[in-house]
C-alpha cells in the first residue's frame, strides 16, 4: 500500500503515469495504489478494504505483476452496506459486502490491461467507490495483431 505521498513516485515506477505505458495513473486521481504477492505456486493474493466513512477502496489501483489467477479478500468496515462487482474471465463476480463484513473473490485476469470494479448499489459508483486491477505484462504473441512492429516507450 502506498500514503499519498509515495504515490507519484510510484505510479513512475511502475510506469502508469505516462501516455501509451499502462496507461491508467492518470485515471484515477485519489487513493492507494498496492501491489498483489505472488505465491509459489503463482496464484496471486491482495486485500481491498472500505474504511469507515471513505467510500473508497483501499488500494483504489491494485496491480498484478502478470496475468493469472489472484485471490481477493474484501473487507467492509464501513457502517454501510456496499457491494463489490468484480471482472473475471468467463464470468463477472459479485460479492454482497453487509456493513463490517468481508468475503473472498477468486478471479482470473489472463490478459495484460486494466479491469475496472465497483459497488453499483445505491450511488456508490457515482461517489467514489470504483478502483481498477492493472495487470501489467504484453500480450501473448498469438493475440497480437498482424501489422508492422510499434514504436515502444
Amino acid at each position: 500500500m502506498t500514503t499519498t505521498r509515495e504515490r507519484t513516485d510510484l505510479l513512475d515506477q511502475i510506469g502508469l503515469n505516462a501516455q501509451n505505458k499502462a496507461g491508467l495513473g492518470q485515471v484515477l486521481g485519489t487513493g492507494t495504489i498496492g501491489r498483489a504477492t505472488e505465491e509459489p505456486d503463482g496464484r496471486m493474493r491482495a486485500t481491498i478494504r472500505i474504511h469507515p466513512d471513505e467510500l473508497s477502496w483501499d488500494p483504489s489501483i491494485l496491480v498484478m505483476p502478470h496475468g493469472g489467477d489472484i485471490e481477493l479478500e474484501l473487507v467492509n468496515d464501513d457502517r454501510n452496506t456496499h457491494c463489490a462487482l468484480l471482472p473475471s474471465n468467463g464470468d463477472r463476480k459479485f460479492i454482497w459486502l453487509v456493513n463490517h463484513s468481508r468475503g473472498r473473490a477468486h478471479l482470473n485476469l489472463d490478459g495484460p490491461g486494466y479491469y475496472w470494479f465497483g459497488s453499483p448499489t445505491g450511488n456508490d459508483e457515482g461517489r467514489g467507490l470504483t478502483g481498477a486491477i492493472v495487470v501489467m505484462g504484453d500480450a501473448p504473441p498469438e493475440a497480437r495483431l498482424d501489422r508492422p512492429a510499434q514504436p515502444r516507450p
